[in-house]
This record gives structure tokens, C-alpha cells and sequence, in this order.
């Protein structure tokens, strides 16, 4: 059962006697976990009928005592655990598990890790209840998912647009859902949500970001790949090397990939990059400007260049430094050390 079925039961009145909301993915635990606290019982009915717990400073036998309660003037009452993985003992909520309230709903977040599926509380969560694992999306899914996100609130995004802030945050969905809240804050009644949106309110440079540089390697401009880095060297909180090592990984990783397609039309590789034109556009410059061979060195030099930015092999030199090398030798062909 997905989030997504879950709170489309619980809009039609359907409920389980308890939820058990695991894995790495925070974002769809906590988007189950607000609702739950914000619209299973009303506002008038909440002092009376919803109970709130945290696993680092509940005990097991007050979470119990409040599950085994009645709703008092409502037709049920809601019972949350959250972050249930600091808790101690949470295998004493079998013996409610095993015999639950149907008057009650429990929703437990267990979040960054699963249960034991050989358990004895598994085994009954699953027989009793609902248990939901919370996967963490794939990389190459963040910018189809947040395209998806923003078209939900009713908004649309430019593909720029869209590459600017899916490569600023990456892989942190709870991250990119309050930036897009905050964009429909700050754009009132307008729609249409552009890079120059991206700049001015998340405070992503439209000209040095790692889509530029990627841009600037495509074309093998070294001058423009230099003022990027030179960027990143002033405003190291822009663009951490930790995040834009593995980026160029994976981008040229993927070039790799289309030089053993037969088919390198435009059209077969727009699934490889979310049908999005830029990114596609800049594939191609790739494909013209570096060989299979070249590509190849490049992936050694990203590997030897995160080792020193990581202290192996380097005696010294500054994280600026690292990446203008490293640009200069992806572009000027430098044969891997």
C-alpha cells in the first residue's frame, strides 16, 4: 500500500487500528503522520481524542494506556508515535497489536530503518495492520517526481527551471516540497515558475550552477568552466564539491551509456534525461566533443579528484584549486595520473 492509498482510505472514512510508517524516505512518513494529525478528528475533537508521542521520551506503557482508551463524543480517536525508532522496548507494543481497538487508529513513524520482517511485532503488524515502507526515489526520478510535485499544486515549471533545483538540492524530497512552498508563496497568483524564480527566491545563480559547468564541459569551454569553479570556490555553500563530484559522475557516466546505443537520435535519448530539451541538447554536445575513450578518462579523473577532495593524495591544495585542475584536465584531454 503506497502513502498515496492510504490517505485516499482515510479521506473515505476507511481505517486500519494502526499504521506502522517505516524506511529511509522521510517525506511520505511525514506527509501520512500530518495528516493524520491535522484531519482524522476535527479540530473541536482533538483535545479530547488525539495523543502524541515521541519515541525518545515516551514509555511504552503510556502509549498502551492511550491506545486502549475510548473516544470520548467521537467515533474515534487517533493515537501518534513519532520517530519510534529512538524508542526503548518497542517490541512491548505487541500484546496491543495483537488485540487492537477498533476505535482506535495508531500510526507509528519508524523512520531511516525497517523492523526485523522475522520479528514477532512484524509478523502481527502486518496480519493486524498496515505497514508501509518508505523507499527512497531513485536519483534519476527526482526531476520527473518534482515536476509531478509542483503540476500538483498548480504549478508549471520550466525545464531550466526545473534542472536548477533538482541539481541545487538533490535527493531530499522534504527539501524540494518546502522550496516549491515557499516559490508559491513568494508568486501569488502567478503560475509559471521560472530560473529566474529559482535565483530570486532560493537563491540558485542562474550562471554558475552545476548544469552551467556541465554545459561549459559539453562545449569544452574552458574559460566558462574556470568562472564557474571560481564560483563555487567563492560560495562554497552553493555548490559543495561533495554534491558536484558525484553529479559529473553520473552525468558522464550516463554519456557513457548512450556511446553503446545503436540508436543516439535525439529522440531515443530523451527517456535518459526526463524529456527535458536542455539536458538532452547538452548530451549531444557531448557525444560531439568527447570520445568513448575520453568520457572513459574523465570517470577516473572524477574518481581520483574525490579522493583528494577527501584528503587522499593531497597534500594541501585547496578545494578551489582541485576543481580548476580538474576542469582544465577534462577539457584539455589530460591523460589520467
Amino acid at each position: 500500500m503506497s502513502a498515496l492509498t492510504i490517505l485516499s482510505d482515510w479521506g473515505k472514512n476507511i481505517f486500519k487500528p494502526f499504521y506502522w510508517l517505516e524506511g529511509e524516505e522521510e517525506f511520505y512518513i511525514d506527509e501520512v503522520m500530518d495528516y493524520a494529525e491535522k484531519k482524522i478528528v476535527s479540530e473541536s475533537e482533538a483535545p479530547f481524542n488525539l495523543s502524541i508521542f515521541y519515541g525518545k521520551d515516551a514509555g511504552w506503557a503510556d502509549v498502551l494506556n492511550a491506545c486502549r482508551r475510548y473516544p470520548m463524543f467521537a467515533e474515534r480517536q487517533v493515537v501518534l508515535l513519532k520517530e519510534a525508532q529512538q524508542m526503548k522496548d518497542i517490541d512491548k507494543l505487541e500484546s496491543y497489536v495483537e488485540k487492537p481497538l477498533s476505535s482506535t487508529v495508531l500510526v507509528v513513524s519508524y523512520k531511516g530503518k525497517t523492523l526485523d520482517g522475522r520479528s514477532r511485532l512484524s509478523k502481527l503488524l502486518k496480519k493486524n495492520g498496515e505497514v508501509f515502507l518508505s523507499k527512497r526515489i531513485y536519483d534519476n526520478q527526482l526531476p520527473s517526481w518534482t515536476n509531478g510535485y509542483a503540476q500538483s499544486k498548480g504549478y508549471q515549471i520550466t525545464p531550466r527551471a526545473l534542472t536548477l533545483l533538482v541539481d541545487h538540492i538533490g535527493n531530499d524530497l522534504n527539501r524540494i516540497a518546502n522550496e516549491i512552498e515557499k516559490l508559491s508563496i513568494n508568486l501569488g497568483a502567478e503560475k509559471n515558475i521560472t530560473e529566474d524564480d529559482i535565483e530570486k527566491y532560493i537563491g540558485v545563480s542562474k550562471e554558475y550552477n552545476i548544469f552551467e559547468l556541465q554545459y561549459a564541459l559539453s562545449k569544452k569551454d574552458l574559460p566558462k568552466a574556470i568562472r564557474i569553479v571560481q564560483y563555487f570556490e567563492a560560495n562554497p555553500k552553493a555548490v559543495p564539491i561533495q554534491l558536484l563530484l558525484p553529479s559529473l559522475y553520473n552525468y558522464f557516466t550516463k554519456i557513457m551509456v548512450i556511446y553503446q546505443m545503436n540508436d543516439k537520435s535525439e529522440k531515443a535519448l530523451r527517456p535518459l534525461f526526463y524529456n527535458n530539451p536542455l539536458l538532452v541538447q547538452q548530451a549531444m554536445d557531448m557525444l560531439m566533443n568527447y570520445s568513448y575513450k575520453e568520457a572513459e578518462q574523465v570517470i577516473m579523473l572524477l574518481h581520483e579528484y574525490n579522493l583528494k577532495s577527501v584528503g587522499i593524495k593531497n597534500y594541501g591544495t585547496s578545494t578551489g584549486s582541485l576543481l580548476k585542475e580538474m576542469v582544465y584536465k577534462i577539457i584539455k584531454g589530460v591523460v589520467y595520473s
